[in-house]
């Protein structure tokens, strides 16, 4: 007999009657001597399938291998439930027990866990409802990513891993190299001899495939890239992992206006998704842990996002009256507490901020007349403050090319960019958007390291 995933079982009511199999780890057992109650779960839904063991039948040596952790193969009739908050149970005939769990130091017993403590149990908390359901959502939300590009037209763009650029300029990348740590070769002036290392020069894990993202949208016309990407910013907060997934797009032929609009249209596809396709575990994490999490969702499906300038949005925080922890002035890089509160007081929208000081962002961006702002744009989100940033690229070769100059950027490691500059050059845009920071808004988890399955973060590379 072929076993049903639990997810199936419960889906299915008109399997009621027959003989099923089925397979999990023991969330709990409990009852007396007459009768046991097992709630068994297989990882594909946020339920537990109830496992009924009439004790005229079995034995209590038969029984005691059933702990809290270990797992089982259980055959038996499928019957409809009594019990409350189930539609159905099995009616146990027979068991196999594949694995015990001492329950004298299995860490997951019937109880509950603090998020710090399961972060230390990170290869063992994907059994508990909270992380099984994150995982579930996470695994949606990729595939909606993929779905919703690729019903667009878009090419799925793989950008190294492995590169000698530094895409944001700020120099917190992961050194790559095979050279001897505790015996570097040195060059007559006593550097490093980077020439001996496997690819011949500094080389370090990638902080973005935006660079490379545009020499495929030069080409292809729309690429998404979604992959790893590393920092290593000494950043030990509830928002930053030194190791993380990105989505970014880059589109030939797109203005600003043109990339807001995507950007808008990608996030509501994503949250739309969640709500059709996750509607169990979002119901558990918002009891559990953000009451408002269906509500928050549903928000910024309902609502046009604002689209302002940065200017704008500064003359209303200066104007605010409220005193922020971080003053503010034109100028300044806003802080999260700055977009919470054009989002959720001010406006109580989504916001797009627009033309920020071309100070505070990368070399990239397009400058518009001014000469002192660029087409950048920043999507914020309620709780989470930015969640994309993008702008439209700057595509003219001189402007490009005294930018680098101006920030002091290697030549050397750019002329292989600036050539799209020089061959064809078109109007393009795109934007980032860490898979992480969405799933905290989906998931109303708190702390981003609870929505990835073995977070990397200053001083923990465990698992």
């Amino acid at each position: 007999m072929k076993h049903l995933k639990i997810s199936a079982v419960l889906q299915q009511p008109d399997l009621v009657g027959q003989t099923v199999e089925v397979k999990g780890w023991v969330r709990s057992r409990r009852g007396n001597k007459h009768v046991q109650f097992v709630a068994l779960n297989d990882g594909s839904t946020i339920k537990n399938l109830q496992i009924v063991f009439d004790m005229s039948k079995f034995t209590d040596d038969d029984m005691k291998q059933i702990t809290t952790g270990s797992s089982l193969r259980v055959t038996g009739e499928l019957a409809a439930s009594q019990g409350k908050g189930q539609t159905c149970e099995v009616q146990a005939a027979e068991f196999e027990v594949y694995g015990t769990a001492d329950p004298a130091d299995y860490p997951l017993q019937k109880k509950g866990h603090t998020l710090e403590f399961l972060r230390e149990k990170a290869h063992l908390r994907p059994r508990t409802n909270t992380f099984s359901a994150v995982l579930r959502v996470r695994s949606a939300m990729a595939f909606a990513i993929h779905k919703f590009f690729q019903e667009r037209g878009f090419v799925y763009l793989h950008t190294p891993l492995i590169t000698a650029s530094d895409c944001e300029g700020a120099g917190a990348m992961f050194q790559v190299t095979t050279l001897p740590l505790d015996k570097l070769p040195r060059t007559e002036e006593g550097k490093i001899d980077y020439a001996l290392d496997f690819f011949g020069k500094p080389t370090a894990l990638t902080v973005s495939g935006q660079l490379e993202g545009e020499l495929g949208a030069t080409a292809l016309g729309e690429i998404y890239t979604f992959g790893p990407t590393f920092r290593a910013e000494k950043s030990n907060t509830p928002r930053h992992l030194s190791e993380f997934w990105m989505i970014e797009p880059e589109m030939a032929f797109y203005d600003i206006a043109d990339n807001m609009d995507l950007a808008e249209e990608f996030l509501k596809y994503c949250i739309q998704y969640a709500l059709d396709n996750c509607k169990d575990d979002l119901e558990f994490l918002a009891e559990h842990y953000d009451k408002d999490l269906i509500s928050r969702l549903e928000f910024v499906l309902h609502n046009d996002f604002v689209r302002l300038s940065y200017t704008d949005g500064v003359k209303i925080l200066e104007e605010s009256g409220r005193k922020f922890e971080f003053p503010v002035h034109w100028g300044t890089d806003l802080q999260s507490e700055h977009e919470r509160y054009l989002v959720e007081e001010h406006f109580k929208k989504p916001v797009i901020l627009t033309d920020y000081p071309k100070e505070i962002k990368a070399f990239y961006m397009k400058q518009n007349e001014d000469g002192k702002t660029v087409r950048a744009m920043d999507v914020l989100f309620p709780k989470i403050g930015e969640i994309i940033g993008g702008s439209e690229r700057e595509a003219d070769y001189d402007k490009l090319k005294q930018r680098i100059d101006e920030l002091g950027i290697p030549m050397k490691d750019m002329w292989w960019y600036l050539d799209t500059r020089k061959y064809g050059t078109v109007p393009h845009s795109g934007f980032g958007l860490g898979f992480e920071r969405l799933l905290l808004f989906v998931t109303g988890m708190a702390n981003i390291r609870d929505v990835i399955p073995f977070p990397r973060y200053p001083k923990n590379a465990e698992f």
